[in-house]
């Protein structure tokens, strides 16, 4: 038992126990305990290193190849590949296989919620993930290992090598995410934004929620009579619109919340 939490976890845990329709929205925080760092909290990467930030705004990437190639390399070295799930995604299986689970959205790049277990088809990947590459000139996607196998053999900013009409497209390459400046994909936001409005509770896990749109999912879950649990190591924008809010470690408050 979480020590100081008895009473706020009880009345979580009597919420999701009414529940028959949950939705879940997932932030970098949930990952902390996987050995990947998050980005806005206090030990977050862009925290920590505002210049880092950069890295994710499409423009900069488009425009500045010298950036590419660094960012390809800090790629080889990335957690991502050796992360393993944590208690908090194991979590979230367990609520769908309990047949409550609606939609897991996850603003998570790292695929950790697959690798979980979680069911691929109620998974919302709204930013995209990292395990995958798309040419931005043709749309040709593949396995980001390819790329990064390129890079390892000398290539600092490898080009597309689709072929269109039999020449190769040469267009610029890049992870299969979302950056500050790129569009969301609209069928996405869409069953974000549906899923909320038809849940009977929504849990918050591990974001800040201040990137939008994608946060305005607790308002409007919260407007259309659904019940708020917000589980994050720090204060939310949002925790004035909670029903509960569960401060601490994310990954043992979230196992903790959905064990029998």
């Amino acid at each position: 038992m979480l020590r100081g939490m008895d009473a706020p976890l009880d009345a979580a845990r009597a919420l999701l126990d009414e529940a028959s329709s949950v939705v879940v929205l997932t932030g970098a925080g949930i990952s902390t305990a996987s050995g990947i760092p998050d980005f806005r909290g206090p030990e977050g990467v862009w925290t920590k290193d505002p210049n880092a930030e950069m890295l994710s705004d499409f423009e900069t990437w488009v425009t500045q190849p010298t950036i590419r190639a660094a960012a390809w390399q800090s790629r080889r070295s990335s957690p991502y590949w050796s992360a393993q799930p944590n208690p908090g995604h194991r979590a979230i299986v367990t609520l769908e296989r309990r047949g409550v689970l609606d939609t897991l959205v996850t603003q998570n790049i790292d695929r950790l919620h697959h690798k979980a277990g979680s069911s691929p088809e109620r998974i919302v990947e709204i930013h995209g993930n990292g395990h995958e590459f798309v040419c931005l000139s043709c749309g040709a996607r593949g396995p980001i290992g390819e790329v990064l196998e390129r890079v390892e053999q000398g290539e600092p900013d490898p080009a597309c090598l689709a072929l269109i009409d039999g020449v190769a497209c040469e267009g610029i390459l890049k992870s299969a995410t979302i950056s500050f400046g790129q569009s969301l994909v609209p069928l996405d936001l869409e069953r974000a934004q549906s899923a909320a409005m038809r849940c009977d509770l929504l849990l918050a896990i591990g974001s800040t929620l201040s990137v939008y749109p994608i946060a305005n999912m607790v308002p409007t879950a919260r407007s259309h009579g659904a019940a708020i649990i917000i589980i994050n190591g720090s204060p939310t924008a949002m925790d004035d619109l909670a029903d509960v809010v569960l401060r601490g470690d994310i990954s043992e408050t979230l196992a903790a919340l959905v064990s029998d």
